[in-house]
């Protein structure tokens, strides 16, 4: 049986679900990536739901991801707030990783800005830099859109030559110049993880024009590009994929949180401007 035969019913009894505990209707959304948690804390008039109790959401399993949905004001603006993901690695299928943005998108959701803390590929970019996300290359190896098209969601062939928006982008360089904070744009390699690169691997992304790579965001994008949604890339670097020797999910986490208060000037600054 095709997996995506279900997929509207499950989005629709999620967004009913959600809709019942948060009365408004953003129409930005935002995705947490690992360690950028904290930001949940600078939002107004909240109403948080933990994943594990809406239906059909998938849980993350990693650490750093706290797993909430936060519903209310930031910047002034309403947004909902997914704290956390669900990754590939964690056994999910591309249909559950990517739900959640089709859930967004049934809510109301028309802007999304999703993050991600990743490893640099490129000497320029060092741990506490950002950067914005311009292009992706897909390594995964598979796509979420495989299977049975549900024209509903979005068409069956999808162009994702402008996948990141370039007026978002042109926002949040403009909020990081007038912040003082170190973003650059680049192209962002999405791998399935949950291992780190070898050295080979390290130089073949290198040699094919990637700048960071993570284990994410890759198919949240072309599935928010499938729904038609705005979406705004941004990768908090957290470690030099580059560097050898022994390296673990607790520095990203550590630099993470070194990273924390412009992060949230960052964020805030661009929600202010849409």
């Amino acid at each position: 049986m095709d997996p995506r035969e279900h997929i509207r019913e499950q989005v629709c009894e999620s967004a009913e679900f959600i809709k019942d505990k948060i009365k408004i209707k953003p129409k930005i959304g935002i995705i947490l990536g690992s360690g950028l948690g904290a930001l949940v804390e600078d939002i107004a008039e909240k109403t948080v739901i933990p994943y594990e109790n809406i239906p059909n959401f998938p849980i993350p399993l990693a650490p750093g991801h706290e797993g909430n949905l936060s519903g209310g004001k930031l910047a002034n603006k309403e947004v909902f707030v997914m704290q956390g993901r669900a990754h590939y690695y964690e056994g999910y299928t591309m249909f559950g990783v990517t739900l959640p943005i089709r859930v967004l998108s049934e809510l109301g959701v028309s802007t999304l800005i999703i993050t991600n803390s990743s490893g640099s590929l490129n000497d320029n970019f060092i741990p506490g830099n950002f950067m914005i996300i311009k292009d992706h290359i897909n390594l995964f190896f598979t796509n979420p859109l495989i299977g049975r098209n549900d024209e509903r969601f979005g068409p069956r062939f999808v162009d994702m030559g402008r996948a990141y928006d370039e007026n978002l982008r042109d926002i949040a360089k403009n909020v990081a110049a007038e912040n003082g904070i170190s973003a650059k744009e680049g192209v962002y390699a999405g791998v399935s993880g949950p291992c780190y690169e070898t050295p080979a691997e390290v130089n073949f992304l290198s040699s094919i024009g990637a700048d960071v790579v993570g284990m994410s965001t890759v198919p949240e994008v072309i599935v928010a590009v499938h729904s038609g949604l705005r979406i705004l890339g941004i990768s908090c670097i957290t470690n030099s994929a580059q560097r050898m020797g022994r390296f673990s999910h607790n520095e990203v986490l550590v630099e993470a949180k070194k990273a924390e208060t412009q992060f949230k000037t960052l964020i805030q600054g661009i929600v202010k401007n849409l």
